[in-house]
């Protein structure tokens, strides 16, 4: 099926991000580019460090001004430039047009301010209601997240709350102004499992809900197998792979995708023996020449000293390897549906 510039939300072209480090200039984001369409799920995944956060936090422009910039590419929201708005106009796109809920809510919460002043915040500063009305907005907003008696809570400090409950509240003032995208950066990792799976249950509800679109950020591909349409991965600074969901699952045409794969345990499947992927990723500052995952991979051949360029295997999957035509999926891996009936 065909994507018409309608159905796109967010468009990232070639988007570069550079740190100033003591051993110089780093670019911890090189040449980024996916879209995100509208009530769609995309996933963005990888190990840790390999740019998804850095990648989230540029595209709400909230980089640490001191330390990194934005040196290149386009993040077309809308059909808007946001790297040509204002500092105030990025104030108005932030929790109003696109909102972020972030990894650790006890952190990111602020322990000073009560729940119902933290919800209210987002609401008067983008709707600019006041009074009444205002905590009825508030009340409103914990009750979409499932936070039972709300108003028991309004007065209630972060610390008072269990992990889940912080967590829903971070939802609720990332929901409140009912954002076109919410950017989710790992926002179960604090969470156990049964909690994990009751607050992926209600981003999908909301999603349902409001058709908005989500950018799922997640090391996680059993949650990405149960959340997401389509997956971006990432590695080093690069997206080296994105298909629709079950098309990576079903043949990953990277190397890296395929054992991101393989470390993952199929629960109604046949037993096989789990991997796990040889080395770490490379330093940003010191990168290897080349394919960025060639000193890891055991297919790497000579080809690969020159990083490859990207490749389209169909129409939706697009694939940076010199190999990616050589990779094939066995029937002994996982499946999308064996990995979701986990979670």
């Amino acid at each position: 099926m065909s994507v018409t510039d309608t159905d796109v939300l967010l468009d990232v072209q070639q988007l570069q991000a550079s740190f100033l480090t003591a051993g110089g200039c780093v670019n911890a984001i090189d040449g980024v580019t996916f879209t995100v369409r509208r009530g769609e799920t995309l996933g963005l995944v990888g190990e840790s460090g390999s740019g998804k956060t850095i990648t989230c936090l540029s595209l709400l422009r909230l980089l640490p001004k001191a330390s990194a910039a934005i040196t290149g590419g386009r993040i077309l929201f809308e059909g808007e430039d946001l790297l040509q708005k204002s500092d105030a106009e990025m104030r108005a796109v932030r929790g109003g047009k696109i909102s972020m809920i972030l990894q650790d809510s006890l952190t990111s919460l602020n322990p000073a301010f009560t729940v119902g002043a933290q919800v209210a915040e987002a609401i008067s500063l983008h709707q600019g209601i006041r009074g009444a009305k205002l905590r009825e907005q508030v009340v409103h907003a914990l009750r979409r997240v499932r936070i039972p008696d709300p108003e028991t809570h309004l007065d209630d400090y972060p610390h008072a709350l269990s992990g889940g409950m912080r967590q829903r509240v971070a939802g609720a003032i990332a929901l409140a102004c009912n954002p076109s995208l919410l950017i989710a950066d790992e926002p179960t990792t604090a969470l156990d499992v049964t909690v994990q799976a009751q607050y992926l249950q209600l981003l999908k509800d909301v999603q349902r809900e409001s058709a908005m679109s989500m950018l799922f950020v997640t090391h996680d591909l059993g949650v990405v197998a149960r959340m997401c349409d389509r997956v971006a991965v990432m590695y080093a600074g690069r997206i080296v792979e994105s298909a629709p969901t079950r098309e990576i699952f079903a043949h990953p045409r990277h190397p890296y995708t395929r054992a991101l794969l393989d470390c993952l345990p199929a629960v109604d499947g046949p037993v096989h023996e789990l991997t796990s992927i040889e080395g770490q990723p490379p330093d940003l500052a010191h990168l290897p020449a080349g394919c960025r995952f060639a000193p890891r991979c055991p297919l790497a051949v000579e080809a690969c000293r020159a990083y490859p360029p990207e490749t389209l295997v169909t129409p939706q999957h697009r694939v940076s390897c010199w190999r990616a035509s050589e990779l094939t999926r066995t029937p002994s891996m996982v499946t999308v549906d064996s990995v979701g009936a986990s979670q």
